[in-house]
């Protein structure tokens, strides 16, 4: 029998009240609090609780608190990979973000979605993911939010509060809503 948990993982449609997810969002949520509340000169016991949040955690990645996820486990950050403030990873699927990318404060990054049908979605009906994964060398402006599904190619820069509903080739300016491609920067 297939678990809600592997249904999850590979983007099908499962149900997130299950016992063993809530018990994941729950440790996931334990650990945030001890991240996001820590004092600022501890960053030994910060990068011990990210590397049990995280599925990765690259060198010299470094995430300002408070940070908001909601399972850890399908993030990988890539070596020098800067989070400001604020940012929110809905990781029901696996959000990778490559070396040397910057996410501005506010940044929203969301794999999680849900059915467009309203009566499926009735009563806490199921919900599913799709990946999103940002390339090295990528800066993503404040308060931008990344939809399900998308992908950043390498090198590119999308501005402040755009909202990222498809795909962006490398080595591109693109911003607004929804975001668009405005000029190569190569």
């Amino acid at each position: 029998m297939t678990t809600e948990k592997a249904k999850m993982l590979r983007g099908e449609p499962y149900l997130a009240n299950d016992p063993e997810l809530a018990a994941e969002r729950l440790r996931a949520r334990r650990l945030l609090h001890e991240f996001n509340t820590l004092p600022p000169d501890n960053a030994e016991r910060a990068k011990t609780i990210l590397q049990n949040l995280l599925r990765s955690l690259g060198d010299d990645a470094y995430i300002v608190p408070p940070f908001h996820c909601d399972y850890g486990y399908n993030i990988k950050l890539g070596h020098r990979v800067f989070l400001n403030c604020h940012c929110v990873l809905l990781d029901v699927c696996e959000i990778e973000i490559g070396d040397d990318t910057l996410l501005a404060p506010n940044v929203q990054i969301y794999a999680a979605t849900h059915p467009l049908d309203w009566q499926t979605r009735k009563n806490q009906g199921p919900e599913f993911g799709r990946p999103v994964k940002i390339g090295a060398d990528c800066w993503i402006g404040g308060g931008t939010i990344l939809c399900p599904g998308v992908t950043i190619g390498e090198r590119s820069v999308i501005g402040a509060g755009s909202v990222v509903t498809y795909d962006i080739p490398p080595g591109v300016l693109a911003f607004g809503n929804p975001c668009r491609v405005v000029r190569n920067l190569e």
